[in-house]
């Protein structure tokens, strides 16, 4: 892979951060596994962190994909293939 590709951990490490700084948590609470069910994350909120995520990363996240987010994990996934498929459509159009 090219170096658009982003480290795991620093996905992982900003969603963790951000997920943090919006419920008031320590971020040692958080695991990749965590639920956004145990983390207290309404609906208010999902659409509160897909907003911030969709600005740092300069992706956009489909309503459909925000249903499918179960954990930070599948956060992180979802932010990574976004970030891929973002770096693909402008190596072939750009």
């Amino acid at each position: 892979m090219q170096g658009t590709e982003l480290p795991m951990s620093q996905v992982a490490d900003e969603c963790i951060a951000l997920i943090a700084k919006q419920k008031s948590i320590a971020p040692e609470q958080i695991r990749l596994d965590s639920t956004l069910e145990e983390l207290a994350l309404d609906s208010l909120d999902r659409v509160s962190l897909a907003f911030d995520l969709e600005e740092k990363y300069d992706i956009e996240i489909p309503e459909s994909k925000l249903e499918q987010i179960k954990t930070v994990r599948d956060m992180v996934t979802g932010i990574e293939e976004a970030v891929r498929q973002k770096s693909a459509d402008l190596s072939t159009t750009g």
